[in-house]
């Protein structure tokens, strides 16, 4: 049987494309054009002549070392939280106490507790231990901040494989490390996935911990450079937009290669 077109669907479809669209149109049409032209042409006229100087300014004019820091902050917090929530994760998996079942109750509560709500005595903590205005003290808090979402993800990832491997790796002779290094690590790749496209977009779009935290340019990430735009003579917008572009560039590319991993991986959170 033939399928009547849904022209209201069709129609629905071309408005939210519209929606959009319009902003990406904007936000793209201007970083290829001088700040005089975007002043006389709009947010909506063409530009009358292509260039590139508004991203050749903002990598030469100090937004290419924001750029490197946040780099250095979201490597960091992805190696922390791999480096600690998968032995986690596969500990309140594989343990069976009542204490290991209360200890991480206990540590989802960072789920319930905004950052914000933190931040007064964060930043003391920060300050006594020497490391305000120092990436150091970016990444420690934002790692923390990423661990009970990611270790409920790959808590719920390892819970999917079935006592059967463990049981027939545990007959074979193998310890506790090699069937966590054998079995769980391989098995659980999309939850790994998941775990760092997540705590990535955590550390690069971290704003109230590099805002506090740090003072000097020479440790700003690149929410905190965008300010750099805005002066007491007005905004920069086609420079400004150029940044944005430069800024969500990277982490666009890490969703693009991850995202049918990064699905498989949050599908998998309540477990069996």
């Amino acid at each position: 049987m033939r399928r009547r077109p849904n022209y209201l669907a069709g129609f629905g479809s071309l408005i939210w494309l519209f929606v959009v669209g319009l902003p990406l149109y904007v936000m793209l049409v201007a970083t290829f054009q001088s700040r005089a032209d975007y002043a006389a042409n709009g947010p909506l006229g063409l530009p009358e002549r292509f260039t590139l100087d508004n991203y050749v300014n903002d990598l030469s004019d100090g937004f290419g070392q924001y750029f490197l820091n946040t780099v250095i902050v979201t490597v960091c917090v992805v190696g922390i939280v791999l480096l600690l929530v998968p032995p986690l994760a596969y500990a309140i998996v594989r343990s069976d106490g009542k204490a290991t079942g209360r200890i991480f109750r206990l540590f989802l509560l960072g789920l319930a507790i905004p950052s914000q709500a933190v931040i007064v005595p964060m930043f003391y903590l920060i300050n006594e231990a020497g490391l305000y205005d120092n990436l150091i003290g970016v990444i420690l808090p934002t790692a923390a901040f990423a661990m009970p979402v990611c270790t409920l993800i790959l808590s719920g990832v390892m819970r999917d494989i079935t006592s059967e491997l463990y049981e027939a790796m545990t007959v074979d002779g193998a310890s506790s490390w090699l069937i966590f290094r054998r079995l769980v690590m391989p098995l659980s790749k999309s939850g790994l996935s998941t775990v760092i496209v997540f705590s990535a977009l955590q550390a690069w779009n971290g704003f109230l911990f590099p805002l506090v935290l740090t003072q000097s340019s020479q440790n700003k990430v690149i929410t905190m450079g965008l300010y750099d735009f805005q002066t007491e003579h007005g905004v920069d917008m086609p420079g400004l937009l150029a940044a944005v572009v430069l800024s969500m560039l990277p982490i666009l590319l890490v969703y693009l290669f991850a995202r049918r991993a990064l699905v498989q991986g949050l599908m998998g959170v309540g477990g069996k």
